[in-house]
């Protein structure tokens, strides 16, 4: 039985990919989560097989949250479900150890064969222009994407785009306040930025948050 864990900030998508996915008599959804940090604190508590997430979240992106759980829950095997079929997440994804790669108007024909894909130990992608892209990054043909923060920085600005203030990030991401303002601090100085402002302008064009 292939455990799987379901994260997407819509509660319809959510019931409908639960549906999908227990139609299959070899499958089985252990819990759902509504945003980044809880799919992360959700898959650490029960560990799945497959942790199946939507790239848009709050709190933390999907691509976020499938880097922190490589790092702490490496037997589970992360697989990405998006509406953006842009490059730049597909390459993100590969770069934070995503398995998979679904797009949602896709999800109905290839959820089910992407996890089955991803639990056996394999990747998974949409479709043919993506494996190639994929083929490509493992040969090194396809540069990293290049962001001047580092992983924990960038899970800082989402937040800060967010409105949490330094208190509730340092909650949500389990540091210390100083350290939090530290972050902020390298944020502005990297970015040569000066306030809030131009933080949420940033993570709007870096896809961190919706407009």
């Amino acid at each position: 039985m292939i455990s799987i864990v379901i994260a997407d900030d819509h509660g319809i998508v959510r019931s409908g990919l639960r549906m999908l996915i227990e139609r299959q008599g070899d499958m089985e959804v252990v819990a759902e989560a509504d945003d980044g940090v809880a799919a992360l604190e959700t898959t650490q508590a029960l560990r799945p097989d497959v942790a199946v997430l939507d790239v848009s979240m709050p709190r933390m992106t999907g691509l976020q949250a499938a880097r922190e759980i490589r790092a702490h829950v490496p037997d589970t095997r992360v697989l990405l479900l998006s509406m953006h079929d842009d490059e730049r997440y597909f390459l993100e994804g590969l770069e934070a150890g995503a398995a998979g790669y679904v797009l949602k108007r896709a999800a109905d024909t290839d959820l089910i064969d992407a996890v089955r894909t991803v639990a056996c130990g394999r990747s998974f992608l949409s479709d043919d222009a993506q494996r190639a892209l994929m083929d490509a990054w493992l040969e090194g043909g396809l540069a990293e994407p290049d962001d001047p923060l580092t992983p924990r920085e960038l899970e800082v600005v989402k937040l800060i785009a967010e409105a949490y203030t330094n208190r509730q990030i340092a909650e949500t991401l389990k540091l210390a306040e100083k350290t939090v303002e530290s972050h902020r601090a390298n944020v502005l100085s990297k970015l040569g930025m000066r306030d809030r402002v131009e933080i949420v302008r940033y993570a709007i064009r870096r896809g961190l948050v919706e407009p």
